[in-house]
């Protein structure tokens, strides 16, 4: 019998992103040896490149274009057949797929929450430095305490951590940490009541092309999906208000599986979606929530809701973002 093919699978070359390769690898070779499928799949091959985000580490994200500025180089390796696959942290993913490409797997989704390094938030100092790149942390601490000052924050995990401002803390994903072995490190993990996650956080995607059958086959074993309907539902939002990573949003969906409340076991999960849109200084915040069966519908009607109803749209505006 044939050997089965090798599975490329393209990423960033930071360690958290290969340990991410690792753990596709790992989900394919368990849905082969369970007879769960995996299409044949046999050995997986790293492709490691940098994407113009690592590239410019000097330069905001949102400088540089804020959306899909970590995605562009891995995907195109898949589209020009260097790859089969490329494996992203769902929270990087432009709202569109870029390149025609398809989300052919999530792997199960680790824990969204964004936690501090350094200080508890209650022990921050009044004015106190906290370091993050991301306008959605900023404007929600600013939110919670208006007293505290930011600094710019970029780089892998170790180079993160060793930037902690003096009396100060920096804020990093909470899953990032898990996977790397470093939970202790966190002196505080926010609850999604204080802090809404980005897009897809905690989420690990797989990309292939979708005329690519047996690559199709192969993740569609291991996708997951319960956190497909999760993250389809807070990407549908994000579409919809238009924004980014360089944008002043987040929102976080948890599927609640029929049977365990008033639905029957034929019914579809419950998607309990929440979002919220700030003003950049987080002087403004509004949010909401809503639940629904259908990811997508889901999306798109929170969206109008902040939008229209709660003044969201003026805010983006004001922010310089056209919803």
């Amino acid at each position: 019998m044939p050997a089965a093919p090798v599975m490329r699978l393209a990423t960033r070359s930071s360690p958290l992103a290969l340990l991410q390769v690792d753990l596709v690898a790992a989900a394919l070779a368990l849905a082969v040896a369970g007879g769960g499928g995996g299409g044949g799949a046999g050995a997986v091959e790293r492709l490691a490149l940098n994407s113009a985000g690592d590239l410019r580490r000097d330069v905001p994200i949102a400088a540089l274009g804020g959306q899909g500025v970590f995605v562009k180089e891995i995907d195109d390796a898949v589209l020009s057949g260097r790859a089969e696959a490329s494996v992203h942290s769902a929270k990087d993913l432009p709202s569109s797929v870029s390149g025609g490409l398809v989300i052919a797997a999530y792997l199960p989704r680790a824990d969204p929450r964004d936690a501090l390094v350094g200080r508890r938030l209650g022990d921050l100092a009044a004015g106190a430095v906290v370091a993050s790149g991301s306008v959605r942390r900023r404007a929600q601490l600013a939110w919670l305490r208006p007293d505290l000052r930011f600094a710019e924050l970029r780089g892998n995990m170790a180079t993160r951590l060793e930037q902690v401002p003096e009396g100060g803390a920096v804020v990093v994903a909470m899953a990032a940490l898990d996977r790397l072995g470093l939970s202790a490190r966190a002196d505080q993990v926010l609850s999604t009541t204080e802090m809404l996650p980005q897009i897809g956080q905690g989420a690990i995607a797989v990309c292939c092309r979708p005329d690519d059958e047996a690559t199709l086959e192969a993740l569609g074993a291991i996708d997951h999906a319960p956190t497909r309907r999760e993250v389809e539902a807070e990407r549908a939002w994000l579409r919809s208000v238009g924004g980014g990573c360089d944008a002043p949003v987040g929102a976080f969906a948890r599927c609640v599986p029929a049977g365990t409340g008033a639905g029957t076991p034929d019914t579809p999960d419950t998607v309990l979606l929440e979002a919220m849109i700030a003003s950049p200084d987080g002087h403004v915040l509004v949010r909401d929530s809503m639940n629904g069966t259908d990811p997508e519908a889901l999306g798109r009607s929170l969206a109008r809701h902040l939008l229209e109803d709660c003044g969201g749209r003026a805010l983006l505006e004001q922010a310089g973002f056209r919803p």
